[in-house]
């Protein structure tokens, strides 16, 4: 925890300022490793599609919720202009895109701007197919600190991860560093740089990732069969993950034979224990 520190201390001072986002912004794992760039963070072309790999996707071939919300965080403002901190998140599937390659995150942005809080939206479509819809994302954010002028978007691409698909992929609570404790809770670690914001809390990608594995777990073992389509979900990140470990809490129920709900909550152990998300999931389950 000491090499973090809140960028928002080094508010009066730009190239401090400066130097300290990109060590946070190249270091962070989230969008690197599902593989969305941000132009408006980044230097070089724009690019609004993320590659599908395997590791995106649920047991029958559908998209998983997680990567979706990661590569769109919807109503937050850039980190350029403010220092952002997500309320909601909500994802909803109308297609799992079995055969998707790619998709394209369409009219993301700020629909409505207050004076600290943000809406937005966007369509996630098939890269290939933009007629094809495969889901709705809708966000909320609030502006939690203001950044000094003259930030210039940064040079990243010596920092991108370029993962191939491949059979040999671990899961994506893998590679965001979750575990199964032996008293069957989820849990993510203490908080390190590559799972932290700017800020210096626990970044949503990390809680994305092991919410919606702790959810299809749970689903599964209700349901009686791993054969789930995630549908809808609903995050709200009611407060910052500072310490760590952080626990996934959660009860399923099922909605007679075709769904099943999860309902859950991220707990910071580390920090007495307190509330830091809560997540709802809603599955379609299939034969098996």
């Amino acid at each position: 925890m000491s090499e973090l520190r809140d960028i928002r201390e080094l508010a009066g001072d730009t190239e401090a300022y400066r130097s300290e986002l990109f060590r946070r912004w190249t270091g962070l794992l989230s969008y690197r490793y599902i593989g969305r760039h941000h132009s408006l963070m980044n230097n070089g072309a724009v690019d609004d599609t993320v590659t599908i790999r395997r590791d995106m996707r649920n047991r029958v071939g559908g998209l998983m919720a997680a990567p979706l919300a990661i590569a769109s965080p919807e109503g937050c403002q850039t980190d350029m202009v403010a220092v952002p901190n997500p309320v909601i998140a909500s994802v909803q599937i109308i297609d799992p895109g079995v055969d998707v390659q790619r998709i394209e995150i369409v009219g993301s942005g700020v629909i409505h701007q207050g004076r600290t809080m943000g809406f937005g939206r966007c369509l996630i479509v098939d890269a290939d197919n933009p007629s094809r819809v495969l889901a709705f994302n809708e966000g909320q954010g609030a502006i939690i600190g203001i950044p000094p002028d003259g930030l210039d978007r940064m040079d990243v691409d010596e920092h991108a991860l370029h993962i191939e698909d491949s059979p040999d992929l671990p899961p994506l609570w893998r590679a965001f560093g979750a575990n199964r404790r032996d008293d069957g809770h989820w849990t993510l670690p203490t908080l390190s740089a590559d799972l932290a914001s700017p800020d210096a809390a626990l970044h949503i990608g990390p809680q994305h990732v092991v919410l919606e594995t702790a959810a299809t777990e749970l689903a599964a073992e209700v349901a009686g069969t791993a054969n789930l389509q995630i549908r809808s979900w609903h995050v709200m990140f009611m407060a910052r993950g500072k310490v760590g470990p952080f626990r996934v809490d959660g009860v399923a129920h099922a909605g007679g034979t075709s769904s099943v709900g999860v309902r859950m909550l991220l707990v910071d152990e580390g920090n007495d224990g307190k509330v830091v998300t809560s997540a709802t999931a809603l599955f379609d389950v299939g034969e098996g």
